[in-house]
C-alpha cells in the first residue's frame, strides 16, 4: 500500500490485517516517540539548564472513534482504510511553558533522522475560527518487528499550558452540545482564546526579560571576578 501525504510517498505494510496488529504497531510507535521526546528533553536540560517540556500525554484512538471518523469522510470501516486515511490513530500531546518552546521542540523532532515529517499545521500562526491554537505534526517513524519494518504515522500536538487548558474546555463544550453550542458560549470561548493568546505573549516577554537580566548579572559577576 502506498500513502501519498503532502507530496511524500511513504511505504505502509500491506499485511496489517487485524485490530490487534494495528494496536501493536501504533502502541510501539507511541513508545518510541515518547522515549525520543524524553531523551531530547533531558539533553536540553543538560545543555541549556532549562526544561522546555512540562509534560506529555500519549494515547491510542479508540476503535469506535476511528470508525466514526472514517464514516464522516465517506470511507468503509476497514483496517486498510484505518491505516491509510486516519492520521491520528496514535497521538502524543506535548505541553510546554512558552510559545517559543513549541517551535524548539518541533525542530528537535524534525531533526531526528528516522522521523519523516509528513504534514504540519500551525494553528498558532493561523488559529482556527473557534480560536483554537496548537502546533500539529503528522510524522512517520519505523517500527522494527522480527520479520519486517513498518512505517507508522503518529500525530504530535505541541501547545502551551494555557492553550491546553482552553482546548480542554472547548472539547467539553463541543461534546456537551454535540458541536452546536449556543452563540453566546462560542463567543465567550473565542474571547477566552484571545485572552490566552495575550497571556502567552506576555508570559513569553516576561520570561525573556528575566533571562536577559540573569545573563547580564552573570556577565557582570564574571567580569568582577576577573
Amino acid at each position: 500500500m502506498e500513502l501519498d501525504l503532502a507530496g511524500i510517498n511513504v511505504r505502509i505494510s500491506d499485511d496489517i490485517n487485524t485490530w490487534e496488529e494495528v494496536n501493536l504497531l501504533y502502541n510501539s510507535a507511541l513508545k518510541q516517540i515518547t522515549t525520543k521526546i524524553e531523551i531530547l528533553n533531558e539533553e536540553f536540560q543538560e545543555v541549556h539548564r532549562y526544561n522546555p517540556i512540562e509534560h506529555t500525554k500519549a494515547r491510542l484512538k479508540a476503535p469506535e472513534s476511528i470508525v466514526k471518523k472514517l464514516k464522516r469522510s465517506g470511507y468503509e470501516s476497514t483496517i486498510e482504510n484505518m491505516v491509510r486515511y486516519v492520521n491520528d490513530i496514535a497521538g502524543i500531546r506535548i505541553i510546554c511553558s512558552f510559545t517559543s518552546d513549541i517551535y524548539k521542540i518541533a525542530e528537535m523532532i524534525s531533526n531526528q533522522k528516522d522521523i519523516r515529517v509528513l504534514l504540519v499545521k500551525d494553528y498558532i500562526m493561523n488559529p482556527k475560527d473557534s480560536g483554537y491554537r496548537s502546533y500539529h505534526m503528522i510524522v512517520s517513524m519505523p517500527v522494527y518487528l522480527s520479520d519486517r519494518i513498518v512505517n507508522v504515522k503518529v500525530e504530535i500536538q505541541i501547545r502551551t499550558v494555557a492553550m491546553d487548558f482552553w482546548a480542554s474546555l472547548e472539547h467539553k463544550i463541543q461534546y456537551k452540545f454535540e458541536g452546536k453550542a449556543p452563540v453566546h458560549i462560542n463567543s465567550e470561548l473565542h474571547e477566552c482564546a484571545r485572552m490566552v493568546a495575550d497571556l502567552d505573549a506576555r508570559m513569553l516577554s516576561l520570561n525573556e526579560e528575566i533571562q536577559s537580566l540573569s545573563d547580564t548579572k552573570s556577565k557582570n559577576m564574571i567580569n568582577y571576578t576577573v
